[in-house]
């Protein structure tokens, strides 16, 4: 049986999150859960036609450091998850795909965060013009699937929607990981 929601309220309201605080009947318990409610977001393997990938360094506050990532950002409320990744493609990148194949989808963190990330390998690109927001302070990197996987293992890349990403679409591609 399914469990039910007594109640849920907004304690914050937020530009990219909201966060609830929801009661929740399983079976005969009670119990409340915090929860953030996100939009989920649209994750890109951007491959060129020399078979490079581009990597996207920013700094990430929580993490108080630089980290390497491939590109990706929030869904706008409404937007499917195929419009989000070429957005952002555009909007970091600056290129657009010929091509984009959904690799996978997949829950963040399930346990009190509600976004769902869907990541795409994007290839037949064509360069357009950057579209980056004001606080988008980011520098590319085009490197081999084989310096990715280094990078992997050497955790010079710690982001796991990164790692996810770059494994799977390099699998696909026929690079081996191991």
């Amino acid at each position: 049986m399914k469990p039910e929601v007594v109640s849920s309220k907004t304690i914050y309201e937020g530009n990219i999150f909201d966060v609830f605080l929801a009661k929740i009947r399983q079976s005969q318990v009670e119990y409340e859960r915090e929860i953030v409610f996100h939009n989920g977001s649209a994750v890109i393997v951007p491959v060129f036609a020399d078979k490079t990938v581009a990597l996207v360094k920013q700094y990430r506050h929580p993490a108080q450091k630089y980290l390497y990532e491939i590109p990706a950002g929030s869904l706008e409320k409404g937007e499917s998850p195929e419009e989000g990744a070429r957005r952002e493609l555009e909007e970091e990148i600056g290129v657009r795909a010929g091509n984009l194949e959904k690799l996978i989808e997949f829950f963040v963190s399930p346990g009190f965060l509600t976004e769902k990330m869907f990541v795409y390998l994007a290839t037949d690109l064509a360069e357009t013009e950057q579209k980056l927001e004001e606080d988008e302070l980011i520098e590319i990197k085009k490197v081999t699937f084989s310096q990715a996987f280094e990078m992997i293992r050497k955790n010079e890349i710690e982001d796991a929607k990164t790692i996810v990403g770059l494994i799977l679409a390099g699998v696909k591609l026929g690079f081996n990981f191991g």
